[in-house]
Formats: C-alpha cells, structure tokens, sequence
C-alpha cells in the first residue's frame, strides 16, 4: 500500500480554556474599570456643581489677573472665611445694583489701609507687595488717607487701580468703601475660559496673617481625567481584544504531519 502524505492541525484544546477564562477575566475587569470611570467623571463633575459657580467678569477692572469677559469658577464660601489677598465676588446695592462685583480684598475688619508709601498699598503699617498688579503701574492713582476697616468688614481693590471702580471710589460712603462680609458669596480660584488656570496666591499679605487655602479644584480636575481615562480604556478593551484575538487566528498554520 502506498505511503499517504497528510496535514494536521495542532491539538487546542489544551489551551482553549485558558484563553477563554483569559477573555472573561479581562472583560470583568474592563466592567469595573468602566464602572469605577463613570463614577469618579460623574462624581467630580457633581462635587465641582456643588462646590463652584461660574462668573463672567465683565469689566477690566481685575486686569491682569482676570481680563474683561473671562469666564471664572468661584468656590462658594462664607463671609467669615475670607481672607486678605482673596479674589471675592459679592453684591452691595451701594456699589452696583442687582449685579455681582469681583474685587480682591487689601484689609479685613480691624485693619487700617492707606496709600501711598513708597508707591505702595500700606496696610497695618507694613508695605504690601503686589505682583499681580500690571507691570510698571503704582499701587494706587491717587494717595488716600488712612481708613480703619470696621469689624465685620472689607476694603476692596481692582488690581488694574486706574480703571477699577472699588472701595476708593466709595470712601465718602458711611461705610468708607468697605462692603460687609456677608455680601459676599463665592471666592474666585481659577480662570477657565480663556483658560488661565488657578490664580496665584496673593504672598504679598502673608506678613499679616494666614491665607485662604486654595479649593478643591484641582482634586476635581484629577477625578474628572483619571475617571475618563477609565473609560475610554475600559470600553477599547473589547475591541482591541476581539482584533487581537482574530489576528492570531489569520497567523495560525496548519501543523505537517508524517507521511506514513
């Protein structure tokens, strides 16, 4: 009888339940990598809901630090936790009606605050830098006497001095320019549109007393990215796995057997 040359092909069922109990791994932890995304993307955008409010500053009296139409997000906070150095927004019928206000708060009740000494805002006595005022501009346009800030009250500048209309523009007001703490509603921590990022912390006034701590924004952000990239990896591995899968199906050959 004549010899019979054949193929045959390579035994797989040692590896097909390997493979398959592979896949269904894969696809559980794809599931809770999807599932832990959606949690943390929806949860960073609901904590940043509550915590934040957006603005749109619409004058040029913050410039540089906030130029006319910048779109801000602003942490909402009480009265008492303002701190000198920090951008606030708050509402006073003396100052604009039904309109909110952005300014950066020089002095807090119990402060005295007077301009100029040496081109510089004085406060309690000491010289405050000012970093974010505009280049080569001074401190204040005009020298004002020394005002003694009530108890339970703000004194509030723009950092472009020459066009902002703040406290100086209200000093023959009964309150002498200062606004009461709780008129304010929000504090600004960052620039988002254009966008600009996290404002820079006002160090000038650190000699005075603490600083406000920066908001949770930045958490928020990292929530929001690190739940996205969960997803979309989650979802592509799927895809990727089933392309995989038939690629070594194409690359597969048939295994030669003996001739006999």
């Amino acid at each position: 009888m004549g010899g019979e040359s054949m193929t045959r092909t390579a035994p797989q069922s040692g590896g097909t339940g390997t493979a398959q109990a592979g896949g269904r791994l894969g696809q559980r932890l794809s599931g809770a990598a999807v599932a832990l995304g959606l949690v943390l993307f929806l949860g960073g955008f609901a904590w940043g809901a509550v915590v934040y409010r957006p603005y749109t500053v619409p004058t040029s009296s913050m410039t540089p630090t906030i130029d006319a139409g910048d779109r801000v997000l602003a942490q909402r906070v009480d009265g008492d936790e303002v701190r000198r150095g920090d951008v606030v927004v708050f509402e006073d019928k003396t100052w604009v009606t039904n309109a909110k206000v952005v300014k950066r708060v020089v002095a807090v009740g119990g402060d005295t605050v007077s301009c100029c000494t040496d081109g510089k805002l004085t406060v309690n006595g000491k010289q405050i830098d000012e970093p974010y005022l505009p280049k080569g501009s001074l401190a204040e346009i005009k020298d004002f006497g020394t005002v003694n800030v009530p108890e339970g009250r703000l004194f509030l500048l723009g950092d472009e001095r020459q066009g902002s209309l703040d406290s100086t523009a209200h000093l023959t007001d009964a309150a002498q320019g200062t606004v009461s703490r709780s008129a304010v509603s929000a504090r600004v921590d960052a620039v988002v549109w254009p966008w600009g990022g996290m404002l820079k912390r006002p160090t000038g006034f650190e000699t005075l007393g603490g600083l406000s701590r920066p908001g949770p924004l930045p958490t928020i952000e990292l929530l929001a990215v690190a739940g996205a990239v969960l997803v979309l990896g989650g979802g592509a591995y799927g895809p990727i796995a089933g392309r995989l899968s038939r690629s070594r199906a194409r690359t597969a050959r048939p295994e030669a057997a003996g001739a006999r």
